[in-house]
């Protein structure tokens, strides 16, 4: 078997798209999802033997031990992480109930720490692995009507820094990509009219694709980016240097 990769959030969108990329190098994927059951199971069925979908809720603890746990028995191991799974939270900060706060930095942070902490024993043990986070060009920036959504984001950034730091002499790399505006089901709200005003604002000149992060994440788990840890890889377009 050659290298495992979990993807949280991994049934639609930025994910999806990283488990075919991954599976499309060789890599084992295993396809985390909550929802979005059918999508997980026909992207299984199109990688083949290769892919493993496991369905978890990552703001359960113990769905997060049991999907750690099935995707181990299935493929001996886990050499890449990806923090993918996330939610959004649009509105005014005085309009955001106390609850909805707690409940997205539940999904977006204590999610991630979740996965982490389950998978890094046997990364240690092993003296090898790669964590990768998915933040967002608002984590770096903030976001006005989007102040716990930026929040939580720039909390994913601190945790990457912090863990790299951690775990570096263990052989492991942490790193995190913030995404600028990407053509997801995510950013389906926003009007055509405002995603040309969002492209013509990039410097490049369009808005960007899963296939982009994606890219990214496989260069940050490979061998090429074997001196690269605690960074922050902005796949933005240039919106934000």
């Amino acid at each position: 078997m050659g290298k495992v990769a979990l993807i949280t959030g991994a049934s639609r969108g930025i994910g999806r798209q990283m488990a075919r990329d991954f599976a499309a190098q060789g890599y084992g994927v295993a396809i985390g999802y909550l929802r979005h059951e059918q999508e997980a199971l026909a992207l299984q069925a199109e990688l083949g033997p290769s892919a493993l979908a496991v369905q978890a809720d990552v703001s359960d603890a113990n769905a997060v031990a049991a999907m750690v746990q099935k995707v181990c028995a299935h493929f001996g191991k886990i050499d890449v992480l990806i923090n993918n799974a996330g939610i959004a939270s649009f509105g005014l900060l005085t309009e955001v109930s106390e609850k909805d706060w707690l409940w997205l930095f539940d999904v977006n942070v204590h999610g991630a720490y979740r996965c982490i902490r389950e998978v890094l024993p046997k990364m240690i043990s092993r003296r090898r692995g790669a964590i990768i986070n998915i933040s967002s060009i608002w984590g770096v920036t903030g976001a006005s009507c989007e102040v716990c959504y930026s929040a939580s984001k720039a909390a994913l950034i601190g945790l990457t820094k912090a863990l790299a730091k951690e775990v570096g002499p263990s052989g492991i790399r942490v790193n995190c990509i913030a995404p600028g505006v990407i053509e997801t089901d995510m950013n389906a709200r926003l009007s055509a009219a405002d995603l040309h005003a969002l492209a013509e604002e990039t410097p490049l000149g369009r808005i960007g694709t899963p296939e982009d992060i994606s890219a990214a994440a496989l260069f940050l788990a490979s061998s090429k980016a074997s001196f690269i840890t605690g960074q922050v890889l902005g796949a933005n377009g240039g919106l934000v240097i």
